[in-house]
């Protein structure tokens, strides 16, 4: 740890201290919401918000296999599209998440008020849920598919917000666990502790551990987590102090891209060469006498090499075909991994100061340590192996600051607020050497390398945010009027170390008013209308793998660079009874400047992404969601989301040349149609849910000429409860052993044509997971 960092930690844990402990506002609207028989909901459908909204509850993340990532288990409420190649969702390469046909990184999330950014899988101002908390600790999830709260601290939540809250520690002693085990090998185990109150009126403590180790489910390799979250809680009068600190070290190997050639080819289960070293470095070889092969031609073609000059292949005895099923050197590469370290912490404070004013301030800290690494046959070891270790490597240093004053006058509740953040962030794209020796590479694809032979680019990214807003709620008991905005200014400076030909300079994203207003009219105690209106900006991604700086000098500089901005319009119905509840709501958006990066060349390449400002998109959609309670015991659930989202313009070059015939084309993993259904029973000892997921198809070129089918994924889950303490549970997902693809995109998209950029849906898998406490 360099003095510099300590210096930093110290002044940053400074000023967190006169703040003092994590957000109050994990406790906010946390009470469980009821029908009118007291029947517990574990699917909230946003009663009493003027925008379209809805919360899920733990209970319904504990019927999901135990380690799923939360927003898995939200992928059943409207208008969510979530996909991953794993069957938990946590696979960070996989896990992609759509809001209305607005992608992952043009969403917003938050962890108990602390900004995770965009989770995007290059990691440059967060972190992804999943390392974030453990899964058992989420106590609830809020999804704004439209219109997040303006408070939430984001300047990438064009399309809808997802705010995670953990569970609070417990008011008695208690200690739970819990043992899974299923489909490869997968083993994990969970135990947390709740203190209880230590003295009367004293502090109250959580301390958790939760471990996994899973076998990919094709291919070799394994995904493995361990996580470790602590958090304090002590009342003071009628406010309180918090503090928490969230630990995870994530070691994950890929499973290989696909594209639709080669599902066809090799079909779903292909995947890299791990374990059979021989094979990739033969294969390696045999593209490197190609490669030599292909130059040699070039040369005598044009006159550089003289005519009778002898070709000499740089490895002789392996030729230049590629053993079947083998195509090309793309099909598969010897292994790559994802390794990510992280500490998340903060400590905050609520505290009413009086009848009608209430503070809350926060500060927070993360700091990751990440590696994105491939074995790449297009760069070679010198004097060894036909191949090296590629990396993407990430380094992230955040600080910030989040307050809140919210004033009670009569029929008004009026908040101000601001959030601070300062992120450095360095990436680099480095080569280590592999030994040309039989058996095995030298290195572990699940271990960060030391020592590179070639750095190619690296960068320091620094990002400064500064957000408020203003906000009103005015009640008039059937009308409650809700009015306010806010404001940002975000600045990034990117400073090459090593530029290798990309972008470096400064932008900024600013806009110092950004309205949002509500409207909810209560027709009677069981009905009501909302609708809503609201604006939002995305800043700018520095980072040098995605956002303006991932080009070419000259590319920034030609670049139309305007933020992306969106205008939501929202008009929905809520209603309720003893034994329904259910909500449809309508939307239009309209989005300026969206900026795309077009693919260019396979991922392991690396080459620098084509950026382009491809003017306005036009959505619009009906959702709609209902659970209806058939008897105490018996609930059916259903929801249903048809959105259009397409490309208002074709892309066209400096010189007017159409790039890409986009006009009129349907955004890019932008399903139609998604329905979602489950019926669960629970009877208090036996419990058993199942449920069904329709997506529609998917595009995965601009020009809409690359598409995949879609399909009905079934997952389902069985348990019961011995008694208060102990219960059994097994899942089951993908229950009928669908062949699919699931993510899209992985490597970016084409303008056209099939492109390496797929990854296929997990299969059939079972688990069974033991729970007690007492």
């Amino acid at each position: 740890m360099t003095s510099q960092f300590r210096n930093r930690l110290r002044a940053g844990a400074a000023s967190i201290v006169l703040l003092a402990a994590t957000p109050a506002f994990a406790e906010e609207g946390a009470e469980a919401a009821a029908d009118a028989d007291g029947v517990e909901e574990i699917v909230v459908l946003g009663r009493g918000e003027a925008r379209q909204v809805q919360e899920l509850g733990a209970a319904d993340i504990a019927l999901e296999v135990s380690g799923i990532s939360p927003l898995k288990a939200i992928d059943k409420l409207p208008g969510v599209n979530f996909q991953a190649a794993d069957p938990f969702g946590a696979y960070e390469w996989s896990a992609r998440i759509s809001i209305r046909g607005f992608s992952q990184n043009q969403l917003g999330f938050t962890l108990d008020g602390i900004p995770l950014g965009d989770m995007n899988y290059g990691n440059h101002n967060g972190l992804h849920i999943s390392r974030a908390i453990i899964s058992e600790n989420v106590g609830r999830v809020e999804v704004a598919q439209g219109a997040g709260s303006l408070s939430a601290a984001s300047t990438s939540n064009l399309g809808g917000t997802i705010e995670f809250f953990s569970r609070e520690p417990a008011d008695r002693f208690g200690v739970e666990a819990s043992g899974t085990y299923g489909s490869d090998d997968t083993k994990r185990a969970f135990i947390r502790l709740d203190s209880g109150e230590l003295l009367s009126g004293g502090p109250r403590l959580s301390l958790s551990y939760a471990w996994q180790d899973a076998d990919k489910w094709k291919g070799d390799g394994v995904q493995r987590q361990h996580q470790v979250n602590a958090r304090i809680v002590q009342p003071v009068g009628d406010g309180r102090f918090f503090g928490f600190v969230n630990y995870s070290d994530r070691r994950e190997n890929d499973y290989q891209d696909l594209s639709a050639d080669m599902i066809g080819r090799l079909g779903y289960n292909w995947d890299n060469y791990a374990k059979n070293w021989d094979l990739a470095v033969q294969v390696a070889k045999i593209y490197q006498n190609q490669t030599a092969r292909a130059a040699y031609n070039a040369g005598i073609a044009d006159g550089s090499l003289p005519l009778g000059t002898p070709y000499v292949a740089p490895y002789a005895g392996v030729g230049e075909a590629f053993p079947a099923p083998v195509a090309t050197v793309d099909d598969a590469y010897y292994d790559a991994a994802g390794l990510r370290k992280d500490w998340l912490a903060g400590m905050g404070v609520e505290a009413p100061l009086g009848e009608y004013w209430t503070l809350k301030a926060m500060g927070y800290y993360h700091g990751n340590q990440g590696r994105g690494m491939w074995f790449t046959p297009y760069v070679t070891t010198p004097g060894g192996a036909p191949m090296t270790i590629r990396t993407t490597e990430y380094d992230v240093e955040r600080y910030g600051i989040i307050a809140s004053s919210l004033f009670t006058l009569g029929d008004n509740r009026f908040e101000i607020g601001m959030w601070y953040e300062d992120n450095d962030f360095n990436q680099a794209r480095r080569f280590y050497g592999l030994a040309d020796t039989a058996g095995a590479p030298g290195r572990s694809s699940l271990k960060f390398p030391k020592d590179p032979l070639a750095t190619q680019w690296d960068f320091d990214f620094n990002t400064q945010t500064l957000q408020y807003h203003v906000q009103d709620t005015l009640d008039l008991g059937r009308l409650q009027i809700n009015a306010g905005w806010k404001g940002l200014r975000v600045t990034n400076l990117a400073t090459p170390i090593v530029s290798g030909g990309l972008a470096s300079g400064k932008t900024e994203a600013k806009d110092w008013f950004l309205p949002q207003a509500g409207l909810l009219w209560r027709l009677n105690d069981d009905n009501e209308v909302f609708a809503s209106y609201t604006e939002n900006l995305r800043a700018y991604e520095s980072s040098a793998t995605g956002g303006p700086f991932a080009t070419t000098q000259a590319g920034f500089d030609a670049l139309d660079l305007k933020p992306e901005t969106s205008t939501t319009y929202e008009l929905g119905f809520r209603t309720r009874s003893s034994r329904f509840q259910g909500v449809i709501a309508g939307y239009y958006v309209d989005f300026k400047d969206r900026i795309i990066a077009f693919a260019n060349g396979s991922g392991i390449q690396g080459n620098p992404a084509i950026l382009q400002n491809v003017g306005d998109v036009r959505s619009w959609g009906i959702e709609a969601a209902g659970t209806f309670r058939v008897t105490p015991e018996l609930s059916l659930f259903a929801s249903y989301a048809y959105n259009d989202s397409e490309y208002r313009d074709d892309v066209v070059n400096a010189a007017g040349v159409v790039v890409a015939a986009t006009a009129g084309k349907t955004v890019v993993n932008s399903p139609r149609h998604l329905a979602k259904g489950e019926i669960t029973w629970d009877n208090g000892d036996f419990f058993a849910r199942i449920g069904a997921n329709y997506t529609s198809k998917r595009y995965y070129s601009y020009e809409n000429d690359a598409e995949v089918g879609g399909f009905v994924i079934v997952d389902a889950s069985i348990g019961y409860r011995l008694n208060d303490r102990i219960s059994i549970q097994a899942n089951a997902t993908n229950l009928f052993d669908k062949e699919y693809v699931s993510t899209i995109g992985t490597n970016g998209f084409a303008n056209r044509g099939d492109s390496q950029t797929l990854l296929a849906g997990a299969p059939q898998q079972f688990f069974v997971t033991l729970k007690a406490g007492f």
